[in-house]
Formats: structure tokens, C-alpha cells, sequence
């Protein structure tokens, strides 16, 4: 009987067994992305540790990741009531980021002469350091939440406006042309093409707004507040309680990857299309 060559044997795989070979390589692909840099990191931990207990090193001045770890599960009580005081001054921000980012790629890409006065403004106005900004804020707004949730806007819209305008610009021509010689509007041809074209670009754009968002939230509470873990950070710095501050400081960089992982997830959720062009290009190259 004569054997089934590879090519044949791959055609005669059914849906479900093509799924579970598609899975193991992403697995495996996963694993080779992920692994060098989570054993790196697992290294220097490491290192961490032994030199902070041969050297003695005192804990005021580095603590051991053991007793960073320790007393975060100390003083997690505490540390819950900041994370949420800072979580709602990150959404109300992102909110408001949102609203101003897409009016100003949409007016930027409404017309050159929008595009030409507005553009140069909003480049020059992230050359402004936002630390010098949250003083006058807190100023305008006093120590309340409306403050802070301006600093996280000015940190956030910029990615979100550029990149939105930048993936309006970059739509096909020949698609909106065929668009048009079939008799479709502007507005017919906004929607059915030239957003959806761009939302890979928003997208970008939004993952790096929310890695910022809650940078923008606690440099804010440095300024001034009376919660969050900007405010837990400047409290535990000048008490010496430097095991406390390192806390405080994976707690922000854990919220900051959850916040991008969670728009990264939305966004396959809401471009299936284009993550599935994207999936069988891997998989014909494979």
C-alpha cells in the first residue's frame, strides 16, 4: 500500500486536530519568546537575594526581594484602599483621554488646514514635563480627584489622538476610491472603511496610553492627595520603610501590565478579522 506523504496526511487532519497542532506551536513559540527573558529576570532575583544576605545589606537601603515580598502581604489591607483610589483615577482619565484623543484625530483628519494647526500643538504640547504641570493643576482643581484624573488625560490622549490620525490617513486609496465610483458618501466611506482601517493603529496607540495611565495617576498624588499609591509611595520613602516602597512599586507595575493585557484582549475581541489575516499568514509561513 502506498504511504501518505507528509502534504497528504496534513490535508486529511481534521479541524479540530489542526487547532490542537495550531495551539502546541503557538505554545511552543510562546515558550521560546517568554522563556529566556522570565529566566533572566528569575536570575537576577536570585543574585538579588544572596547579595542582599552575604553583603548584609541594610534593609532601609535595599531590601531582599523575600522581605519585599513579605511585607507587601503585610500590608495588603492598606495597599487594596490606594490601588482602587488610584484604579479610579486611571479609568475617569482614560475616559477623558478617549473622548479628547478621537475628537482630535477626527478633527485632524477632517480637513489639512485643522490638520497643519493642530498637529504642531499637540507635539508641542508633550515636550512640557507633566510633573511640572501637576503643581499648577492641583492649582486650578484643588487635591481632589478632578486633578488627577487631568494628569492621567494628558498623559493618555496624545498616543491615542496621534495614532487614530495617523490610521485614518493610512487607509487604502483604492479601496475608497472603488467605494466612491460604487456611488458611497463620505460618511458611507468613513464608516465602512477608513475606522475600521484604523483601528489596529488606535489600538497601538491605546496600549501605550494605559501602560502610562497609571504613571500619570500616582505622579499626580505626588503632587498632592490623600490616597492612592503615589501618596503611599512618598509616605513610605520619607518613614525608610524601603521594603514598603518596592512594594508599592511591583503593585504599579502589575497594574500597568493587567491594564495592557486587558486592552490587548479587547482588541482581539474586537478585530477578529484582522488577527485571523494575521494567524493564517503565521501559519502558511510555518
Amino acid at each position: 500500500m502506498k504511504e501518505t506523504t507528509p502534504e497528504i496526511r496534513t490535508i486529511e487532519e481534521s479541524p479540530a486536530q489542526r487547532t490542537r497542532t495550531w495551539a502546541r506551536q503557538r505554545f511552543s513559540a510562546a515558550l521560546r519568546q517568554s522563556g529566556p527573558p522570565a529566566a533572566l529576570i528569575a536570575l537576577l532575583i536570585v543574585l538579588w537575594q544572596v547579595a542582599v544576605v552575604i553583603g548584609r545589606v541594610p534593609e532601609w537601603l535595599l531590601p531582599a526581594p523575600a522581605r519585599i515580598l513579605q511585607t507587601a502581604w503585610e500590608v495588603a489591607p492598606a495597599l487594596v484602599l490606594h490601588i482602587g483610589q488610584t484604579l479610579l483615577e486611571t479609568f475617569w482619565g482614560l475616559v477623558l483621554s478617549l473622548a479628547t484623543g478621537i475628537l482630535l484625530a477626527f478633527a485632524i483628519d477632517l480637513s489639512p488646514l485643522l490638520r497643519r494647526a493642530l498637529y504642531p500643538l499637540l507635539v508641542a504640547s508633550q515636550t512640557i514635563p507633566i510633573i511640572a504641570l501637576a503643581p499648577l493643576l492641583v492649582v486650578w482643581f484643588g487635591f481632589g480627584i478632578i486633578s488627577k484624573v487631568v494628569v492621567v488625560a494628558l498623559v493618555c490622549f496624545f498616543p491615542i489622538a496621534i495614532s487614530l490620525a495617523d490610521g485614518l490617513r493610512a487607509t487604502d486609496p483604492e479601496h475608497v476610491a472603488l467605494l466612491r465610483a460604487m456611488g458611497a458618501g463620505r460618511g458611507q466611506i468613513f464608516r465602512t472603511v477608513r475606522i475600521p482601517s484604523a483601528l489596529p493603529s488606535f489600538f497601538s496607540g491605546f496600549k501605550i496610553a494605559v501602560t502610562y495611565s497609571i504613571i500619570g495617576a500616582v505622579i499626580a498624588e505626588w503632587i498632592g492627595a490623600s490616597q492612592g499609591l503615589g501618596l503611599y509611595m512618598i509616605r513610605s520613602a520619607n518613614a525608610f520603610r524601603t521594603a514598603q516602597l518596592f512594594a508599592a512599586i511591583i503593585v504599579t507595575s502589575l497594574l500597568s501590565i493587567g491594564l495592557f493585557l486587558l486592552v490587548s484582549g479587547l482588541e482581539r475581541a474586537l478585530l477578529p478579522w484582522y488577527y485571523t489575516t494575521k494567524r493564517e499568514e503565521q501559519w502558511e509561513s510555518l
